[in-house]
């Protein structure tokens, strides 16, 4: 079950980072609605994993997950340069939650 809590988390947080972009600095309304309320959902389902997950594996999958997302929504859908270096990065930030979580989630 912490890892479906911790799949919504990441999932809210990506919406929410992705409603910030279109929040124009935070000038539009509903986009800034979002925002903030998809990083309160986020953060409350992370507080959640946490009851039954370590925070060092809850962080790394969900922060992991999130960036690696959040990259590949702006090379695919929000015109950012891709570049073999940057998806190189992101294939790194992978790899590295996956050794942090080579012990297990204690």
């Amino acid at each position: 079950m912490a890892y479906v809590t911790l799949a919504c988390a990441i999932v809210s947080e990506i919406l929410a980072t992705t409603s910030m972009k279109y929040s124009d600095g935070f000038s539009r309304l509903w986009p800034s609605l979002a925002t903030a309320l998809g990083y309160l959902l986020a953060f409350a389902l992370l507080a959640q994993t946490l009851k039954s997950m370590s925070v060092g594996t809850a962080y790394a999958i969900w922060s992991g997950a999130g960036t690696a997302v959040i990259a590949a929504i702006g090379m695919v859908f929000l015109g950012e340069s891709t570049s073999a270096l940057k998806i190189f990065g992101v294939l790194l930030v992978i790899t590295g939650v996956v050794v942090l979580n080579l012990d297990g989630a204690h």
